[in-house]
């Protein structure tokens, strides 16, 4: 590495819209994204471009929102949860946001630490368990955990 030549990016927050009540916890990447009321993010959270988070939703620290994830009303999103909206259909990245796909999330739901969510759908009043995988929709309202996530109980 030619130690004459560094890049360095700062931690920012750029371009967002909030409604009132609105906390952050720095150091944060948060950039043309969208918070309702009442809203957390707790500290290294990334929330990318085309992000919308509902009211009253707690975002906690080290989680990554993708582009064109939409979270509802009264979530919490727990430590370490990641989104995904690239499937590598092509055995590549994509840097083609043509090619990513949407995660929409209902009201009401609980993501547990440290679960990977990919491009699905989860309806209202759905708990996901620590540790899970989320790779199809989620259409009924439940306790869900594993890897790939299944339903444990019917709420």
């Amino acid at each position: 590495m030619n130690k004459n030549s560094m890049t360095t990016y700062k931690c920012r927050i750029v371009d967002i819209t909030h409604g009132t009540n609105f906390t952050v916890v720095e150091p944060v990447n948060l950039y043309s994204c969208n918070f309702g009321d009442d809203c957390f993010v707790g500290p290294f959270v990334e929330i990318q471009c085309n992000v919308t988070v509902g009211n009253r939703t707690r975002i906690q620290s080290h989680s990554f929102l993708c582009e064109k994830v939409n979270i509802g009303d009264d979530c919490f999103i727990a430590h370490g949860v990641m989104f995904i909206n690239d499937l590598f259909s092509e055995g590549t990245v994509s840097h083609d946001a043509e090619d990513w796909l949407p995660t929409i999330i209902g009201n009401h739901v609980s993501i547990g630490s440290n679960s990977t969510i990919l491009p699905i759908k989860i309806c209202d009043n759905v708990v996901i368990g620590a540790g899970s995988v989320v790779v199809k929709n989620i259409m009924e309202p439940g306790v869900y955990a594993g890897n790939p996530a299944k339903l444990l109980r019917k709420l």
